[in-house]
């Protein structure tokens, strides 16, 4: 079974910057597409960015330009900067990764969430 531990978060000013950390551990081959989801105070969870497992990006309209999402695939960990921070980023923040069990014969897996670690925006 696939763990993922996230780390960083708190409480920053509008226009600061945070960093959040994901690291997955346990028993897989690989690991996929790693993602930040968040979920803003009586809001549905939305996706943030993902990166794929050769790098490739993508990232909300919203975070567009400030929030910048990498990879270290040695310790499998994904990593989230977030820059010039608004009110409106306030929420809980959920790393998500697709564990990949075996590639043979079929590539099987399955998705798992982190804890989720909380961001506050003051104004």
């Amino acid at each position: 079974q696939a763990h993922l531990a996230e780390s960083g978060g708190g409480m920053v000013q509008a226009g600061g910057s945070l960093s959040l950390s994901c690291a997955a551990s346990g028993s897989f081959f690989s690991i996929g597409t790693m993602r930040w989801y968040r979920q803003p105070p009586g809001k549905r969870r939305e996706l943030v960015a993902f990166i794929t497992s050769d790098g490739s990006t993508n990232y909300a309209d919203s975070v567009q330009g400030r929030f910048t999402i990498s990879r270290d695939n040695a310790k499998n960990s994904v990593y989230l900067i977030m820059n010039s921070l608004r009110p409106e980023d306030t929420a809980d923040y959920f790393c998500n990764a697709y564990v990949v069990l075996t590639t043979t014969p079929t590539p099987r897996g399955y998705d798992v969430f982190g804890q989720g670690t909380q961001v506050t925006v003051s104004s």
